[in-house]
């Protein structure tokens, strides 16, 4: 299934945005989720993924951080969560996801 992710671009490297943030993520092999549980953030193991890319609560060019990129991914063994409209109302979780490409 094809989604979407909002990551950090450093050094031409994508990263997840809060959890493992200092692990980059290489384009074009499946990745498998890891549990990293992180205080101040609630428990949702696996890849935080959107069906656009739509994320209101969360900035594209924050004071201070690196890059914020849309990638276009594809997921597998996921679940479906309903946020708030504020947070992009729905989220899939998924077990596995693959960056396609930079969009």
């Amino acid at each position: 299934m094809e989604a979407y992710k909002l990551m950090s671009l450093k050094h031409g490297e994508l990263y997840p945005l809060f959890i493992n943030s200092t692990t980059a993520m290489p384009v074009g092999e499946w990745l498998e989720a890891e549990d990293h549980p992180t205080k101040g953030y609630a428990h949702r193991p696996g890849w935080h993924c959107l069906p656009e890319t739509d994320a209101p609560h969360l900035k594209m060019e924050p004071k201070g951080k690196p890059q914020r990129v849309w990638v276009r991914v594809e997921i597998g063994g996921y679940e479906t969560v309903q946020r708030p409209p504020s947070q992009g109302g729905e989220w899939y979780l998924a077990n596995w996801m693959k960056i396609m490409e930079v969009v």
